[in-house]
């Protein structure tokens, strides 16, 4: 599969590193001479420029790429790459952040095939919507912590909070969502918690509990 990632920050560096280690064709676009330089560096094919326009997207292999994704901290260049990469045909992935409203994220979601709020899973959420992917791929990035699966009962805490707003102990994060009997994948910035729903954690395994108990309140022990 061949990749263009524009921005290579921390998301976006991570998600070409782990794209390239599965072996596919990864170019990146940066704006900064001192993140192009460091990318070739690291022998990524590195494109200096604006990368929400066609003509820095070209150099980097748009015409023959099969997905783009805006990775950069501005949603407006983010949104702009993912217009070039659908007007080719790319599959697209835009990041936003956690202060999106929801006309924004419909403007947004009727160009990019995925819209991530990454700042919670970092480039395992990005890479597994640029290759159209769900939860089970971010066990590849969760060393020594643990992946698990909780369903959420009618009386829990949680119930109607946003997904991307709840704070768990021990720094765990809540990396995947599923509503009752339907597939987990990675959770929107709008998605609001029902009774029934399943989240996935990465948690330190000695937290579980803590975790557990946050997230089902007097449920917990069921």
């Amino acid at each position: 599969m061949r990749c263009i990632i524009v921005g290579y920050g921390r998301v976006g560096r991570r998600t070409a590193s782990t794209l390239r280690d599965e072996g596919h064709d990864v170019a990146v676009v940066d704006s900064d001479r001192e993140r192009v330089e460091r990318a070739r560096d690291e022998e990524f094919t590195a494109v200096e420029g604006d990368g929400g326009t066609a003509e820095t997207l070209r150099p980097a292999g748009v015409a023959d790429a099969d997905a783009v994704a805006g990775l950069t901290g501005d949603i407006n260049a983010n949104f702009s790459a993912c217009v070039v990469g659908d007007a080719h045909g790319c599959r697209t992935v835009l990041r936003v952040d956690k202060n999106v409203g929801d006309p924004l994220y419909d403007r947004y979601s009727d160009i990019a095939d995925e819209v991530i709020y990454p700042e919670r899973l970092g480039a395992a959420g990005a890479k597994a919507a640029l290759l159209g992917g769900t939860f089970e791929v971010v066990a590849e990035l969760a060393e020594q912590l643990s992946m698990a699966s909780v369903t959420v009962p009618e009386d829990a805490p949680v119930v109607g909070e946003r997904v991307v707003e709840i704070e768990l102990p021990g720094e765990a994060h809540i990396c995947a969502h599923g509503r009752a009997d339907g597939e987990m994948t990675v959770p929107l910035p709008q998605t609001r918690v029902e009774a029934g729903d399943s989240v996935g954690v990465v948690v330190d395994p000695e937290r579980l509990p803590e975790v557990r108990s946050a997230l089902r309140g007097s449920s917990a022990a069921g």
